[in-house]
């Protein structure tokens, strides 16, 4: 396996990187460094999307892409890339395989964990259909979930006219259920999981560029990173830093009544994440109404 990461500004070299946070919450937590944000993308349409997201520069987020085509080690626009293939560099063909790609992914666990160790909150998406995506996306949810506090995960459904891809999205979605640290995760509260479907977009939208779909996805993920987790995490600290500081300076300083009365608890992701309709950031085109549903196939008509 091979690992690329940005080699000026590089947030891991800061003091007390990876350092698991306590259950109290340090009196003078770092955003980025003891609470750390990390969106990892995996397969290539969830690096499309992980890429408008990446470009967005999102308060604290690292931002981590990775994939078993070695053209992943370009991607500058993320901090961190990863190569699920040998060290040497050399291609390695999944040949659409979950199972090729699942395999990769075991290999590399010990560099995963690395990413994941002391994480705070982990936002998970990938690209499921392919050998890349379908095959290291349980795998990655397992080693998130066992080394980090928060996790919000993201699985893209092919279209309906990708055939055996889609068909090979449904059981990978089906096997998660059956992990026993997401399972756990998920009913404390700390884990969750969404589907976004592209064929939701044909029904209401109808077609659409390719590139749109990515941008689509990116604006919905990319709010529910910020509202979900930067900003709640930064009101908390900057509150708990304004009662220390009534409480260390001179009372002439704060009013009493401008000091917040708080209980400092961890924020924690929804247990099912609601998101509003998505408008497009300026200069990214006209306002679109976003919506979409999970679909179960078994139920359709015309199902299989």
């Amino acid at each position: 396996m091979y690992e690329a990461e940005r080699t000026s500004g590089d947030r891991n070299s800061a003091p007390g990187y990876g350092e698991p946070m306590d259950d109290g919450w340090s009196d003078h937590l770092r955003l980025g460094q003891d609470v750390r944000f990390v969106l990892v993308a995996v397969g290539g349409g969830a690096i499309r999307v992980g890429r408008e997201i990446a470009r967005q520069h999102i308060r604290h987020l690292e931002t981590v892409a990775i994939n078993c085509d070695p053209k992943v080690q370009g991607f500058d626009d993320f901090d961190r890339r990863v190569y699920l293939g040998p060290d040497t560099g050399a291609d390695t063909d999944t040949g659409g395989s979950p199972v090729v790609g699942g395999t990769l992914a075991r290999a590399a666990e010990p560099a995963l964990e690395r990413i994941f160790h002391g994480a705070t909150f982990v936002i998970l998406v990938g690209s499921l259909g392919g050998g890349a995506g379908s095959g290291a996306f349980p795998h990655l949810l397992d080693v998130a979930c066992r080394n980090s506090e928060v996790v919000s995960a993201f699985a893209i459904k092919p279209f309906q006219c990708e055939g055996e891809r889609r068909s090979i999205a449904d059981r990978t979605i089906a096997r998660l259920q059956f992990i026993p640290s997401y399972v756990e995760r998920h009913e404390q509260g700390h884990a969750t999981f969404q589907t976004l479907d592209n064929e939701s977009l044909v029904r209401t939208q109808g077609r659409r560029a390719f590139g749109a779909v990515a941008l689509h996805w990116a604006d919905l993920i990319e709010h529910h990173i910020e509202t979900s987790f930067v900003a709640p995490v930064e009101a908390m600290i900057e509150a708990v830093q304004l009662t220390q500081t009534a409480v260390e300076e001179p009372m002439n300083r704060i009013p009493a009544e401008e000091v917040p009365a708080l209980e400092v608890v961890p924020p924690r992701v929804p247990a099912s994440p609601e998101f509003p309709p998505i408008l497009p950031a300026a200069g990214r085109g006209a306002e679109v109404e976003l919506t979409f549903e999970v679909e179960d196939e078994a139920q359709r008509p015309n199902a299989r």
